[in-house]
């Protein structure tokens, strides 16, 4: 139980400078147009991650929304209940209010996710083309998506919108956003709130390690620089809208550290 202190107590120690969380961005940007660079330029060797059907790619990525979803669930209920009685002495009843409140965030982030992958997905069924290796002598088929032409063993040549560049930049700033809360929370260190806390939270560290590390084998390995740089745009999109303009709201889930603007000198995430 000390080791897990001691790791929780350096990684907030960095997060509440502000350090990983206000140059992530930046680094995600980056990652996108050198990943780019050196895939363009065969620079890239040749590495376990080049196949998609990779263990971190098969049982993480594919599932990202529901591993950040499901761990962020009771990282926020507990951080906010919690937050909710000592900072602002709220009873039961005021502070699940506040949980559900917050628990809203996830409820916009799985709308996000959706209406952004049908998205995705219609841009490519509505700029794609099948190639199939069908005889000379057998006429043409047309194929409205995607799915038709793999039924048939084609190969369907759409503009595809990198999804995980756009689910991992998201998640990743998402949960970057959430631990935020622990800025502003004080509890008891021995007690078995405390380890439960702590151990959320060195979850969703570790999964945000993985979200990183993902999206550079996607940047250096699949999609064209143009879809790449789309995907995580979006995803940069997302996350600015959310918490750093609409979270700003009073209708709106609220942010990880209630009533504290980002842009206030007295307080901010960076302090």
């Amino acid at each position: 139980m000390e080791r897990l202190e001691r790791c929780g107590r350096r990684l907030r120690a960095g997060l509440a400078a502000g350090r990983v969380r206000g140059r992530l961005p930046w680094l995600l940007l980056a990652i996108v147009l050198l990943g780019s660079a050196l895939k363009d330029g065969d620079l890239v060797p040749e590495t376990p991650m080049r196949n998609k059907r990779n263990p971190l790619n098969v049982y993480f990525v594919k599932v990202a929304w529901a591993w950040t979803f499901w761990l962020l669930l009771p990282f926020i209920a507990v951080t906010t209940y919690q937050f909710a009685k000592s900072k602002f002495l709220y009873g039961p009843t005021k502070s699940i209010l506040m949980v559900l409140r917050r628990l809203s965030a996830l409820l916009v982030g799985t709308a996000i996710w959706y209406v952004c992958t049908r998205f995705f997905m219609y841009i490519e069924n509505l700029t794609g083309t099948c190639s199939t290796s069908g005889k000379l002598s057998e006429p043409r088929q047309l194929y409205a998506t995607k799915q038709e032409c793999h039924q048939d063993d084609g190969i369907w040549n759409g503009f595809d919108i990198s999804g995980h560049c756009f689910l991992l930049s998201y998640c990743a700033l998402m949960i970057m956003e959430e631990v935020a809360v622990l800025e502003g929370l004080s509890i008891d260190q021995n007690s078995n709130l405390r380890v439960v806390i702590n151990i959320l939270f060195l979850s969703l560290c570790f999964l945000t390690v993985i979200w990183v590390f993902m999206f550079l084998c996607t940047a250096v390995y699949f999609h064209d620089f143009s879809q790449k740089l789309l995907g995580v745009l979006i995803g940069l999109s997302a996350w600015y809208g959310t918490y750093r303009f609409w979270y700003l709201k009073p209708f709106s889930p609220g942010l990880p550290l209630p009533n504290i603007p980002l842009t206030s000198k007295k307080y901010s995430y960076s302090r």
